[in-house]
């Protein structure tokens, strides 16, 4: 794996996307691959792309990326799917509008499943873009499903985070109210060749004025029609704004920092759970409980403190 890693930070692509399939399946040597990689990331640029169904994100991700190829920039895209319920993998159908950037070097195309990880993105997510970030990537785009107001994990994985919307998309007011809203570093509002695009836009200036607070960076509003390719260039330079704003305020090095912690805490969590879940194959007093909670012999809750008192959990869950 240490010869898989030094390819990696070649730009051996193929290498990169082994590793990456490494990660996906939790194998033991993702930990090695990991650490062989750290010191050479905190170079790419993370932009993260969401917003509602039908916003046209993916339609977006293709226009900027093809912006950023024409100004020699290497392109890492992460297509985070909705997970199918039969086969758990990942529904590919918007990487089909993306299928012109393929066959370029320059960049690299990736989807990954949600695994019913509605609340915010997978954990493998971070590791892919230091993956990227370490094979020499520039930008990496990372465009999430479209759940609403719970899709708020983009937050732990992007240094800017567009906001997509479009006139379509219901009751403004109603709109504005999802907790999606309070996490953008832009607004967009695409498709903005649309009726009613020019209100969308209002009621979201106006939610801001309202807000009362005056924060460093003031969300911009901005409107584009991504099919064409309007307003995509200035949505970059506003982009670069926001990065040269957080670079020279600190915030992008205090956001990079509790994005690491966050992964470690998650990455504990993650382990215990697989580790209490072999625990359940394994022992069998457990798996007698087990069955009397579920014939409602035992009551879940205590007993669940019952089995946490009686063990050494965590420190006495076997090894993964």
């Amino acid at each position: 794996m240490v010869q898989a890693a030094q390819r990696l930070l070649n730009g051996d692509r193929r290498a990169l996307a082994r590793l990456i399939s490494i990660l996906e399946r939790g194998d033991s040597q993702a930990a090695d691959i990991m650490k062989a990689i750290d010191a050479h990331t905190g170079k790419a640029y993370t932009v993260g792309i969401t917003g509602p169904p039908g916003a046209g994100k993916s339609t977006i991700v293709d226009q900027l990326t093809q912006l950023l190829r024409q100004q020699g920039l290497q392109v890492g895209i992460i297509g985070v799917d909705p997970t199918s319920p039969f086969s758990g993998g990942a529904l590919l159908g918007d990487r089909i509008r993306m299928q012109r950037h393929y066959l370029d070097s320059g960049v690299f195309i990736r989807s990954v499943a949600t695994r019913g990880q509605w609340g915010g993105l997978p954990r493998v997510v971070k590791s892919m873009v230091r993956l990227l970030d370490a094979a020499g990537t520039d930008v990496v785009l990372v465009e999430t499903v479209g759940v609403g107001q719970a899709e708020l994990g983009i937050m732990d994985v992007a240094d800017t985070v567009i906001v997509t919307l479009m006139p379509e998309s219901g009751d403004a007011i109603q709109t504005l109210k999802a907790g999606i809203m309070e996490i953008a570093d832009i607004y967009l509002v695409n498709k903005a060749d649309r009726e009613g695009a020019n209100q969308m836009a209002a009621a979201i200036t106006a939610m801001l004025h309202l807000a009362g607070s005056q924060p460093a960076w003031e969300p911009p509003v901005m409107l584009t029609q991504a099919t064409s390719g309007a307003g995509i260039p200035e949505l970059w330079d506003k982009v670069q704004e926001h990065h040269r704003h957080m670079t020279t305020t600190s915030e992008l090095e205090r956001r990079r920092a509790a994005r690491r912690e966050q992964e470690f805490l998650e990455t504990v969590m993650e382990q215990m759970e697989r580790r209490l879940r072999k625990l359940v194959v394994e022992d069998p007093a457990l798996v007698a409980t087990l069955k009397k909670v579920g014939l409602k012999e035992a009551e879940p809750y205590s007993s669940a403190m019952d089995f946490l008192d009686a063990s050494s959990f965590p420190t006495g869950l076997p090894a993964p």
